[in-house]
């Protein structure tokens, strides 16, 4: 749009210094012509702009004048209402819904409200206040310290904080473990017990913090579950419609892999009785032995 081009060189323009009108007319993939005509129509706006030909000549604004430098289109202010709600879903300050009041709000055209984004959780009420302390942690490069809970076990960790990450709809911090000697995920939600000391430490370079899921997930498994028809809803919702076949007699056969055992067996549990492992046999017999015991106990 001519308009949103507009802004776009104005933009360009209070950045930089000086920049020609074949830069511009490339930057915003149009002719010289119409950006000559674009800067016309800036100048008859009442925005003091000044063109020199010849070599190191250009468009520049001129000395002395002073602009808003924060122009943003509707449509820049309805991708940042849109960030800005989502942070204030799991903020207990009330921080970034001050901040969503300072924009001016965008038209109606702008489909800022057509897009909401909760980072809240399950545990809710602790999640806010436990945010709050770990970005302060990371922003003052303050040590914590805390219990973390593992399928391994429990261990006690020091970990220099980084970020704060939200994948896998949880949330995450990533900070060099010093136990480990290397960086690591922590589920915020298993860090019990958490401190946040004096102990101030230098900053480090870190890797990007969103790993490839294929890292966390490995695919060291391949299973194949027959599940009753009834469990077609949560195959869908988890894996995706095409994760599955319907069977002659109505049942689904679903294929996938997983890291080991261990998460196949817990994954298929979930399911109850509408779920039988084919294979591996070793997963098919662990599950057995397992229905086995839990029988066991309820009929006693």
């Amino acid at each position: 749009m001519a308009v949103d081009r507009l802004i776009g060189i104005l933009a360009v323009l209070l950045r930089e210094e000086r920049v020609t009108a074949g830069q511009l007319a490339d930057r915003f993939e149009v002719s010289v012509r119409t950006v000559r005509r674009d800067i016309d129509r800036l100048c008859r706006a009442g925005i003091p702009l000044r063109t020199e030909r010849g070599s190191g000549g250009g468009v520049s604004i001129m000395e002395g004048y002073d602009l808003d430098r924060t122009l943003l289109t509707d449509a820049d202010r309805g991708a940042i209402l849109a960030g800005l709600r989502s942070l204030d879903s799991v903020s207990g300050t009330g921080y970034y819904r001050q901040l969503m009041e300072k924009l001016p709000p965008a038209s109606e055209s702008a489909g800022d409200d057509c897009v909401v984004i909760d980072l809240a959780s399950w545990y809710g009420p602790a999640l806010a206040p436990r945010l709050a302390e770990l970005k302060d942690a990371c922003a003052g490069r303050r040590v914590i310290c805390f219990l973390y809970c593992a399928p391994g076990g429990d261990s006690r960790r020091t970990v220099e904080p980084h970020k704060l990450v939200f994948r896998w709809s949880s949330w995450y911090l990533h900070g060099w473990c010093r136990e480990r000697g290397d960086w690591r995920l922590f589920k915020l939600n298993r860090m019990l017990e958490l401190t946040v000391t004096e102990e101030r430490f230098a900053p480090r370079t870190a890797p990007w913090p969103i790993l490839p899921a294929e890292r966390v997930f490995p695919d060291n498994l391949r299973a194949a579950v027959r599940f009753a028809p009834e469990a077609r809803w949560r195959l869908i919702e988890e894996y995706g419609a095409e994760s599955f076949v319907r069977e002659p007699d109505g049942t689904l056969l679903f294929r996938h892999s997983f890291p080991g055992v261990e998460e196949l067996i817990r994954w298929v549990l979930t399911y109850g009785e509408t779920a039988e492992i084919l294979e591996p046999p070793e997963a098919r017999r662990a599950i057995g032995e397992i229905a086995r015991k839990i029988s066991e106990k309820y009929d006693r």
